[in-house]
């Protein structure tokens, strides 16, 4: 296969652990004989500095001419003016909405070796697999609004089509895996869940009658991740509830450097798959950039959803996370993991990536 992927590292640990990440991709090229271009665009703060748009248009051409997007993190105190009118996390809103990225996929995996990691118990998180399907692109976010000081709103609203697509999307997923797909809203309280829930109803039924479907409020879903996350397989939801329910969940695994992510739109690539930004859910951590010591396992999981979603390329995909699996297994820890498990080695960013890329090599 021949493909492009835009490279967009931004800021802070963006570069570091998008660097390793490039590198699992080489590997993965040479290995099964494909051909994939890099091309890299500045984004975010560093955009900012250097062109006065977190978004330049360059690395908008870039991204859209790309069959996928591979991205690091933006923002940092330097930029952090609340006052400020341009402001990096406007580069990677952007992307989303030129690219109409309506679906935020995030997987959460407690990789075994890693159960300690967790605040939680071992007993409660070992087993957890499960996939948190975000609308990104409606909402209460994007609703009308006023902003003041004596009287403000944001409007939570919804439309059929926006549901439909983002559940079909879920259901999709869903029977790819374990063949169970679990709504959430708050159609106790709120019209527009009333809504959500309708229309989910309908696309499951009609759509996926195979597979496994029920409906759970946000405040008890909330309560279930914490209290039986391994019961869950594919949670679909709006974008709020998914903004809360995914930071909850990524602190199933113990760390934010462990969680990748996809965020997926309707419109196709060259090569007839969804055309995705892939990026870590952390952020830039500025305090510790430059030092080494980023987790870029993140960014390399989520290159590994780049190779299954937008390249179509199962195989290559199974064999980085299994490479993942076996560095952790190995004992191998960054800083943001390390004493987690006996017989543990902490490693730098640069070292991880080796090691994945040499696990890759011999398997």
């Amino acid at each position: 296969m021949d493909a492009t992927i835009a490279v967009l590292p931004g800021d802070g640990i963006g570069p570091e652990v998008t660097r390793e990440a490039v590198k699992v991709l080489d590997a993965v090229a040479q290995r099964f004989g494909h051909t994939f271009t890099f091309v890299e665009g500045i984004v975010g703060g560093r955009a900012i500095d250097e062109t006065g748009s977190p978004l330049p248009e360059d690395t908008l051409g870039l991204a859209l001419d790309a069959d996928a997007i591979l991205f690091g993190a933006v923002g940092g105190p330097k930029w952090s003016d609340p006052r400020a009118k341009v402001r990096p996390e406007q580069g990677i809103l952007g992307l989303r909405k030129h690219l109409g990225l309506f679906a935020n996929i995030r997987p959460v995996r407690v990789f075994p070796g890693l159960e300690d990691a967790s605040t939680l118990k071992p007993d409660v998180v070992r087993g957890v697999d499960l996939v948190v399907v975000r609308e990104a692109t409606g909402g209460l976010y994007f609703g009308p609004r006023e902003e003041g000081t004596e009287r403000a709103y944001d409007t939570l609203l919804y439309t059929r089509p926006e549901v439909e697509r983002v559940v079909r999307l879920a259901g999709q997923m869903a029977r790819k895996r374990r063949g169970y797909l679990v709504s959430v809203d708050k159609a106790n309280v709120l019209a527009s869940s009333r809504l959500w829930r309708h229309v989910a109803e309908r696309v499951a039924k009609e759509e996926f009658p195979d597979l496994r479907f029920e409906h759970v409020l946000v405040d008890a879903m909330a309560m279930h991740l914490i209290r039986r996350p391994a019961d869950f397989d594919v949670i679909v939801t709006g974008n709020m509830f998914g903004d809360i329910l995914t930071d909850e969940a990524s602190m199933l695994a113990g760390s934010l450097g462990m969680l990748p992510s996809a965020t997926l739109g309707e419109g196709t690539n060259r090569h007839g798959h969804p055309r995705g930004l892939y990026e870590p859910i952390h952020g830039s951590a500025p305090d510790i950039a430059g030092q080494g010591i980023a987790n870029p396992l993140a960014s390399i999981l989520s290159a590994a959803l780049l190779l299954r979603y937008s390249l179509g390329l199962d195989e290559e995909a199974d064999l980085v996370e299994r490479a993942v699996e076996q560095v952790i297994a190995q004992g191998l820890r960054t800083a943001d993991i390390a004493g987690v498990g006996e017989g543990t080695r902490v490693v730098s960013t640069e070292e991880m990536g080796e090691a994945v890329v040499s696990v890759m090599r011999d398997a």
